[in-house]
């Protein structure tokens, strides 16, 4: 079933507009997830709001919100206030420039949304952008307004429809030097580079999204709440070691490279089943 749409509004190329819908791409559905409980009564605990000088409790639908300005200042703006501080972003994601998707570094991704026309009248022009940004092979870049913030986007064709990913704003990314100005920039041994290279090369493949299926913590803790269900005692999983720093790193790199060059348990079962299809049976040797 899908998902109800996160935003409506426009999408515009200079003068020409369609109405659109966004959709969140990603789900959290499955993930397992703990309430807080009274360890006495193991009834679940609810968070009530109250008020933080007189500790009288507070009903939660009349709450407002307050900005404080100053310590213990606060001013209060109310949601007819906010409702009407709406810019052109909040209704309408105006492609304003075309880049390469692949010149925009990862590190500015945030959220991902899909997204697709709204109603058949939109239908059309929306696929005229899209095709024409894919010919081009091209995304847009626009900006958004989301939970009370507004953000840069990036806009791309995927499949039939287009992918919307919010970007970080550049003052939110951390300066990198901070962290890898210690590193050392000193030469490196050749032969362990190219031993390296080795075991990168034997270990590369084409991508395959399957192998970013799964969450064995997550597993883990399903595995964990079923035996707690059940009234069993949890079994400790082995925490597999994770090794050190190395101390001869010359001779890692020649294990691992020898220990790469060995087939995979499956591959080397499969070969050993097929050779004894083929060895003859000990009837057909007597014979």
């Amino acid at each position: 079933m899908a998902a109800r749409p996160t935003w409506k509004g426009y999408l515009r190329l200079s003068l020409v507009a369609c109405r659109i819908r966004l959709y969140p791409a990603m789900t959290r559905r499955d993930r397992i997830s703990f309430h807080w409980l009274n360890p006495k009564t193991n009834n679940r605990i609810e968070m009530r709001a109250h008020d933080a000088d007189s500790g009288d409790e507070v009903a939660r639908d009349s709450l407002v919100r307050g900005y404080e300005f100053d310590k213990g200042r606060f001013v209060v703006v109310d949601d007819d206030e906010i409702e009407a501080l709406r810019i052109e972003s909040s209704e309408t994601i105006d492609l304003v420039r075309f880049v390469d998707e692949k010149e925009v570094d990862p590190l500015y991704f945030s959220n991902a949304y899909y997204v697709t026309p709204e109603g058949k009248v939109a239908d059309e022009t929306f696929r005229v952008i899209q095709e024409a940004m894919r010919q081009e092979r091209k995304a847009g870049i626009g900006r958004l307004v989301l939970s009370q913030r507004e953000h840069p986007v990036l806009l791309a064709p995927r499949h039939r429809g287009m992918l919307l990913t919010t970007l970080r704003d550049v003052h939110e990314i951390r300066d990198e030097k901070d962290y890898f100005a210690d590193i050392d920039s000193g030469k490196l041994d050749k032969d362990m580079v190219e031993m390296a290279r080795r075991i990168i090369e034997q270990k590369s493949g084409r991508f395959d999204v399957e192998e970013l299926a799964g969450d064995r913590y997550q597993e883990a803790l399903r595995e964990l709440v079923q035996h707690k269900i059940r009234g069993e005692k949890p079994v400790r999983s082995k925490t597999a070691a994770g090794g050190g720093n190395v101390v001869n790193l010359m001779d890692a790199l020649k294990r691992s490279l020898a220990d790469e060059r060995k087939p995979p348990a499956a591959t080397r079962k499969r070969a050993a089943g097929a050779a004894r299809k083929r060895a003859p049976s000990r009837r057909s040797r007597r014979a």
